[in-house]
C-alpha cells in the first residue's frame, strides 16, 4: 500500500501537477471498499458522537420528549382511515424514484429528469396541483440562487481556472519544503474550506479532486466534511433551508463549528488511527 508520507513528496507532488495541467490521470492509486471504511471507522464514529453532542448545546431542539408518542399513534391512526388515492399514488411515485435513481448507470437518466417526471405525474394525477408548486417559494428561491451558483462553479471548472489555481497551490506548497507532514496539513485545510465557493460536493470533487489528488485517501475521506458550511454546500441543505426554520446567520455559524470539530477530529484521531494501520 502506498503511504502518505510516499505520495507528498516532493518528486511526486511535482508528478502529480504535471498530470494535472497535462489533463492525465494523477493517483494510479486503487482504493477499494475495504480501505475506505477502515480508515475512515474510527474517527467516523468519533465525529457521530461529538457532533450529536455539540449541536444539542449549540442548537438545542424545541422539543426534546413525547412520551406519550405511541399512544397517540395509536388513538390517530384509525382516525385516519385507509391510504387514499393520493397517497397510493404518492408511494408509487417515490418507489419509482428509488428504483430509476438506484439504476441510473443502466437507464442513462440523471436525477433531474427523474425528478422533473415524478413531478409531472403527481401533477397529472392531481395529487399536487400548479398552485401547489407554485406556493413553495422557498423552493424556486433555493433553485435560483443554487442554479447560479452550480453553473458558475462550472463554468469556472470548463474555463481552467480551478485546475490552473489547484496545481499552482501545490506546487507552491511542494517547493515551499515544508515536509510531508506540513504539506498534508496546509493542502487539505485549503480543500476543505474552499467548500465555501461550490454549490455541490460533486461539483468540488469533479473540479478539485484531481488536482489535489495527491493526498488520495485523506482527500476522498475530507470531502464531505464541509458539507455543513453553508446552505448551499449540498444538495439536501437547500431543502432544509428552505423551510425557514433556521436563519441563514446560524446555519453558517453552526456549520462552520460542526465543520472546524470534524476537521480537528480527522487530523487528530484519524492521523493517530492512519499511523497505526500503517497509511504513513
Amino acid at each position: 500500500m502506498i503511504t502518505l508520507e510516499e505520495v507528498l513528496s516532493p518528486e511526486n507532488m511535482r508528478e502529480a501537477c504535471r498530470r494535472v495541467m497535462a489533463n492525465k490521470g494523477a493517483a494510479g492509486v486503487e482504493l477499494t471498499w475495504t480501505e475506505w471504511a477502515l480508515a475512515a471507522i474510527v474517527p467516523g464514529l468519533v465525529c457521530l458522537f461529538l457532533v450529536s453532542i455539540v449541536l444539542l448545546k449549540i442548537a438545542p431542539p424545541e422539543l426534546k420528549e413525547i412520551p406519550d408518542a405511541p399512544m397517540l399513534a395509536a388513538q390517530e391512526l384509525p382516525r385516519m382511515g385507509p391510504m387514499s388515492t393520493d397517497e397510493k399514488v404518492l408511494v408509487f411515485v417515490f418507489v419509482m424514484c428509488l428504483v430509476l435513481w438506484a439504476a441510473g448507470s443502466l437507464t442513462h437518466l440523471g436525477a433531474t429528469p427523474i425528478a422533473m417526471l415524478a413531478v409531472s405525474i403527481m401533477l397529472i394525477a392531481k395529487v399536487l396541483s400548479w398552485k401547489d408548486v407554485l406556493s413553495e417559494k422557498g423552493a424556486w428561491d433555493a433553485m435560483f440562487w443554487m442554479g447560479g451558483l452550480m453553473s458558475l462553479a462550472t463554468a469556472l471548472s470548463k474555463s481552467g481556472f480551478i485546475k490552473w489555481a489547484a496545481a499552482l497551490i501545490a506546487g507552491g506548497v511542494s517547493s515551499a519544503h515544508m515536509g510531508w507532514l506540513a504539506s498534508f496539513v496546509a493542502i487539505s485545510l485549503i480543500y476543505i474550506y474552499s467548500h465555501y465557493c461550490f454549490a455541490s460536493v460533486t461539483a468540488r470533487i469533479s473540479a478539485m479532486y484531481a488536482a489535489f489528488v495527491a493526498v488520495t485517501v485523506a482527500f476522498g475521506i475530507f470531502a464531505n466534511l464541509p458539507i455543513s458550511l453553508t446552505h448551499y454546500g449540498n444538495g439536501a441543505a437547500p431543502v432544509y433551508f428552505g423551510a425557514g426554520y433556521v436563519s441563514q446567520g446560524e446555519w453558517w455559524r453552526n456549520g462552520f463549528i460542526i465543520c472546524t470539530i470534524n476537521t480537528v477530529v480527522w487530523f487528530t484521531i484519524g492521523m493517530a488511527w492512519w499511523k497505526l494501520i500503517g497509511l504513513y
